[in-house]
């Protein structure tokens, strides 16, 4: 066996950053051969990762990147918070997005096997030599790349990536534009829109909503118009469906604003059963209609982000399109916002339940 001293073990593991006993393992396997130790090294980290593979991954962090002419997030999952939240994990999720400007890949895998940023390895191999470290299972999950001139916002160290882009003959880099970028991409950070405007949402999704909302009303008649309402009690009455208690109950109570509070659940379900079987006429009640459309609006307000009430009412009071128009009448410019991209980390991941009273009990067997 070829020698080797404590100083070839110190620089294998800063070549690899693997914990030292590994490193001395690796030497004496290699027979102190360090390019071979540095293979075997790889070779065992990919079959430890192989292992790990099926863990979850849902913690992690949004890693961004922008220069004059792009901006992107990226999604860098790993099991714990603890290991979302180390330096050296949030520097390769900022570098990967730097790699998505740079090479603009159609995918993940491109992604994964483009060369990163700063460096002379892919991604892939980025992601395996900090693994290495770290031992922890970890996913390149996704990214989103936006062109030209975009706002980007980072929220609570991570946990949520924002991009917004905007069409504008403003100048981007002036302190105003700037505080409007930020300002609507942490509005979309809280607020969590699902379209930019009511024009995105399609016909079908429109007459879906609709529909949604007049079965929600149905099935809850205390939310009824009242000429809706009487209509359903008229027929629930004709039909016999109520209990004595809960006719008398209406009879005198029916003037009571408060009315539902005297009638049983079973009145107020059996009414309710009667509304949605006479969906079809109630829906073509004018009235009713309109209650509708105040819901469908409303609803609209809260998913549609120019729709959307701005949060920073100190700034502007109105909908975030207001505001925008706002900032662009003081600029003397045209301003758009043209779309947005927000990352939550682990979102749709079904995360595993530990079950420590279990976990415990099967130690102690």
């Amino acid at each position: 066996m070829a020698a080797f001293t404590a100083k070839d073990v110190q620089a294998l593991r800063e070549k690899t950053n693997v914990g030292m006993m590994d490193c001395k393992k690796a030497l004496v396997e290699a027979d102190g051969d360090m390019d071979k130790a540095v293979e075997i090294l790889r070779e065992k980290g990919l079959a430890t990762a192989a292992k790990k593979a099926g863990r979850v991954a849902a913690e992690g962090v949004i890693g961004v990147y922008s220069d004059a002419n792009a901006s992107a997030l990226v999604e860098l999952n790993c099991e714990t918070d603890f290991v979302g939240k180390n330096p050296e994990f949030v520097a390769l999720a900022n570098q990967i997005a730097k790699t998505v400007v740079a090479v603009k890949p159609a995918d993940v895998d491109a992604l994964s096997a483009a060369t990163i940023a700063d460096g002379s390895v892919s991604v892939a191999d980025a992601i395996q030599e900090l693994f290495l470290k770290i031992r922890e299972n970890m996913k390149l999950r996704r990214f989103a790349l936006m062109e030209g001139t975009v706002a980007s916002y980072i929220h609570a160290g991570g946990s949520v990536g924002v991009l917004v882009s905007f069409e504008t003959d403003a100048d981007v880099n002036s302190d105003e534009f700037q505080a409007m970028g930020k300002n609507i991409a942490m509005q979309v950070a809280a607020m969590n829109p699902e379209y930019l405007s009511e024009a995105d949402i399609s016909a079908d999704e429109l007459a879906k909503m609709r529909n949604i909302t007049i079965e929600s009303a149905l099935n809850k008649p205390d939310t009824l118009p009242k000429p809706v309402l009487l209509k359903a009690i008229e027929q629930t009455l004709s039909d016999k469906l109520w209990s004595d208690a809960d006719v008398a109950a209406y009879e005198e109570q029916k003037n009571n604003k408060f009315l539902f509070n005297f009638l049983s659940k079973e009145a107020v379900a059996a009414l309710a059963q009667v509304a949605v079987a006479g969906k079809e006429a109630f829906a073509a009640n004018p009235i009713f209609g309109k209650a509708i459309d105040g819901r469908v609006n409303k609803q609209i307000k809260e998913i549609c982000l120019l729709n959307q009430a701005f949060v920073r009412s100190d700034l502007f009071e109105g909908n975030v399109a207001g505001y925008v128009a706002d900032v662009a009448k003081k600029l003397g410019a045209s301003i758009k916002v043209t779309g947005f991209t927000r990352f939550a980390k682990g979102e749709g991941i079904e995360k595993k339940a530990d079950d420590f009273a279990s976990e415990v009990a099967s130690m102690i067997k």
